[in-house]
């Protein structure tokens, strides 16, 4: 089963990235997420872990797999008959915005199961998170401009 949701921002890239990567703050500006926790240091890095708690679900540590700076990370959860890619993408426009791509990937014995069970939440969520990240990302550009 895969999910993906897109959205454009008025934020450039940098902005964008700094949310995106601040993976602490994600449950101050998304109602899909609780709490996460910063198992190995908050600073995203490859191989770093985080305990996210997600409304209906059970807390699930994710671990980074992949990094790219500005541009894109993933990170992976293993569980009993599943294993889950969640990935987020940032492409700069022609306009200064950002075009943001998140999506969830689930493979598995039991990936069709949950999909069925779950996938109408697990799209609200990623809509959220990415109306969230937008907000986070725009907000973040217009403080910075307000300093200048």
């Amino acid at each position: 089963m895969e999910y993906t949701y897109t959205v454009r921002t008025t934020a450039d890239a940098d902005h964008a990235w700094s949310a995106l990567t601040a993976v602490t703050t994600y449950p101050q500006w998304t109602a899909s997420m609780t709490t996460v926790t910063a198992l190995d240091g908050e600073q995203l890095r490859p191989d770093r872990r985080y305990r996210i708690r997600q409304p209906g679900f059970p807390p699930v540590v994710w671990r980074v797999t992949d990094l790219v700076d500005g541009e894109a990370y993933q990170w992976e959860a293993h569980s009993p008959g599943l294993h889950t890619v969640a990935y987020h993408r940032l492409a700069p426009d022609a306009s200064g915005g950002t075009t943001i791509t998140i999506g969830i990937r689930q493979t598995g014995a039991l990936a069709s199961l949950l999909g069925a069970l779950t996938g109408s939440r697990t799209r609200r969520y990623l809509a959220l998170e990415a109306a969230g990240l937008k907000a986070a990302a725009e907000s973040a550009q217009r403080g910075r401009e307000g300093e200048n």
